[in-house]
């Protein structure tokens, strides 16, 4: 606890210096809420293949085995709440001490937490859109689907989930805001991320680039922490939840 102290008050220290502050988000925020991570140990993909599970091809060869795994996800997604580390950011942005979330997970739970400016680079697995091209339809699910796959209520065709599968583009306006908005920052927190995911994974790379400081926390080094300005090896809701008692915000 001694360390994460210090940890915050170096942190506050470079916040106040700071004029315009970004925070970068992957699946380590969610684990302690109880959201499994892709990678690492007990990660997803130790488990799922992905090629069999987050491919336009898997989609195609058996949308109800693909169907049946994002149910599986949104139930636990579902009943999760947001931890101290989607709350502070919320509060901090909320405050004006933080200017956007930009975030590679999928489970709004940034939402949740009552965050407003948040920049999904890989969708949202509670929006859905219709496979149908002619049709166009896109909306939202308030929960887990009861039957799979569901059906377009416009056309009838199959939807799909919202998000950003492999081999397909991150949204367009999502990333050309993600690289504005790293690029203005002159601090960046990254926080619970492999960095392993491109082309995301340059997001923080670009504030860093020019001149901004790098903040990172996770419980395991990752390919920023040797270019980090302040490391915190701390889970995500550990940290915040100090980092918001000092602030005034838990």
């Amino acid at each position: 606890m001694h360390g994460i102290r210090e940890a915050v008050s170096r942190f506050i220290e470079l916040l106040r210096a700071s004029r315009y502050v970004v925070a970068f988000t992957g699946a380590g925020i969610s684990a302690e809420s109880g959201i499994p991570t892709f990678r690492g140990r007990g990660g997803l993909w130790e488990k799922y293949d992905p090629a069999e599970l987050a491919t336009p091809q898997a989609f195609e060869r058996d949308p109800v085995r693909v169907w049946e795994w994002y149910r599986m996800r949104m139930e636990v997604i579902y009943e999760a709440k947001p931890n101290s580390a989607h709350l502070v950011l919320a509060r901090m942005e909320r405050a004006g001490l933080l200017k956007a979330i930009i975030t590679q997970n999928v489970d709004g739970l940034h939402q949740k937490a009552g965050a407003s400016r948040i920049i999904e680079l890989h969708g949202n697995i509670w929006r859905v859109r219709c496979t149908n091209p002619a049709c166009g339809y896109k909306g939202a699910l308030e929960k887990p689907p009861s039957i799979v796959p569901p059906r377009c209520p416009r056309c009838g065709s199959l939807l799909r989930p919202d998000v950003v599968w492999f081999g397909e583009p991150l949204p367009r306006h999502a990333w050309r805001e993600a690289v504005e908005e790293a690029a203005k920052a002159d601090l960046i927190i990254v926080v619970g991320t492999s960095g392993v995911v491109q082309p995301a994974a340059s997001i923080p790379l670009i504030t860093k680039s020019r001149g901004g400081r790098l903040v990172e926390v996770n419980p395991e080094e990752t390919s920023y922490t040797g270019i980090a300005d302040l490391y915190v090896a701390s889970g995500a809701a550990e940290f915040f939840r100090v980092l918001g008692e000092a602030l005034g915000m838990l």
